[in-house]
C-alpha cells in the first residue's frame, strides 16, 4: 500500500517514520513544507494521484494554541482548509484519509472521560479550528478516521516534556499548573496504534469514524512535571499552581481526559499507562 505521511517533521510524523523500516509491505512517503503544502488542491492530488496514494495520514497542523488567537487566518487556512483539501483528494483518489484532531475540541466541563459523541466546544481559535476541519472531513471524504489525542510529547519537536528538562536543569524550582486534568500521549505510542490500524483496515472498506487515543490514567500538569523530575534525578522543586496564577491568551480546558473504549476495542489494541510511557521516552533522552 502507498501511505502519505503529511507534517512529517512534527512530533508524530517523525515517531512514524521511525516505523517505517518495519514495515517493509507498504511505500510511506514522509511530506512537510515547503515540499507539499496542504492547503494547495491541485499539488495535493496531483502528488497523490502520481503515487497511487491509497492512506493518507494527516499529521499537519497549526498547533500554537496561543498565537492562534491572533493568527487566526493562518490557523484556519491550515487546521480547516487543508483539512478541507486532503478530504477532497481522498475523495477523488479512493484513498482512506487518517486524520489528527484533539481534545481541545472540548470545554473541559464534563466530569466522566469525552466519548467521541459528546457534545464539542472549543474555548479558542486552535480548537475550534480543529473542529471545523473535523466537520469538513466528514462532509466530504467518503472513506475516513479522525482520531483526536491530547498532551502528545516526543522525543522530537518541542513539547512539555522538554521543556520541563530544560527547566529542571536550569532552575531550583518551577511553578506548573495542577488544575488542568488530562492524560499525555508519547507520539511514539500513537503512531505504533495508527500503523496498526493501516494493517488491520480492510482494503477499499467505506469507513467514517471518530476515535479517541491518549495514553490511559489521569494526571495534571503538575503531575507530570514532577515525574519528570523524578525519573531523571533533577534537582527541581516543582510548586502547584492554579491557571488563574498562568495566564494564557487562549483558555485550555480543566478536564479534557479521553474515553479509549472504541479504538482499544475496534482495532484490539493494548494502551499504555502515561507513567509508563513517559519513562520509556525519558530513558532515550541523555
Amino acid at each position: 500500500m502507498n501511505i502519505l505521511v503529511t507534517g512529517s517533521r512534527g512530533q508524530l510524523g517523525s515517531e512514524l517514520k521511525e516505523l517505517e523500516a518495519r514495515h517493509i509491505g507498504h511505500t510511506w512517503y514522509f511530506r512537510d513544507l515547503p515540499e507539499l503544502d496542504i492547503t494547495s488542491s491541485a499539488h495535493v492530488e496531483s502528488f497523490c494521484r502520481d503515487r497511487a496514494i491509497g492512506v493518507i495520514v494527516n499529521c499537519a497542523a497549526y498547533t500554537a494554541v496561543d498565537r492562534a488567537e491572533t493568527d487566526v487566518d493562518t490557523a484556519f487556512r491550515v487546521n480547516r482548509h487543508g483539512a478541507a483539501v486532503l478530504a477532497s483528494v481522498a475523495k477523488a483518489c479512493d484513498a482512506l484519509l487518517l486524520h489528527i484532531s484533539t481534545d481541545y475540541v472540548f470545554d473541559g466541563s464534563n466530569c466522566r472521560p469525552y466519548r467521541e459523541d459528546d457534545l464539542a466546544s472549543p474555548l479558542g481559535v486552535y480548537g475550534q479550528s480543529k473542529w471545523e476541519g473535523e466537520e469538513a472531513i466528514r462532509k466530504t471524504a467518503p472513506s475516513h478516521m479522525i482520531i483526536r489525542t491530547s498532551w502528545l510529547y516526543s522525543i522530537h519537536g518541542q513539547n512539555f516534556i522538554k521543556t520541563m528538562l530544560r527547566l529542571g536543569s536550569e532552575r531550583e524550582s518551577v511553578g506548573v499548573v495542577f488544575d488542568q486534568a488530562g492524560s499525555p500521549t508519547w507520539a511514539a505510542d500513537l503512531a505504533a496504534a495508527i500503523v496498526t490500524i493501516i494493517d488491520r483496515h480492510n482494503i477499499g472498506q467505506i469507513y467514517a469514524e471518530t476515535y479517541h487515543y491518549s495514553n490511559e490514567g489521569v494526571c495534571s500538569w503538575y503531575d507530570v512535571a514532577r515525574a519528570v523530575m523524578d525519573a531523571k534525578g533533577l534537582p527541581c522543586r516543582v510548586h502547584p499552581i492554579e491557571s488563574a496564577d498562568y495566564p494564557t491568551p487562549s483558555k485550555r480546558p480543566h478536564y479534557s481526559v479521553l474515553n479509549k473504549k472504541k479504538i482499544r476495542e475496534a482495532w484490539n489494541l493494548e494502551i499504555p499507562h502515561w507513567q509508563d510511557s513517559l519513562d520509556k521516552m525519558l530513558a532515550r533522552c541523555q
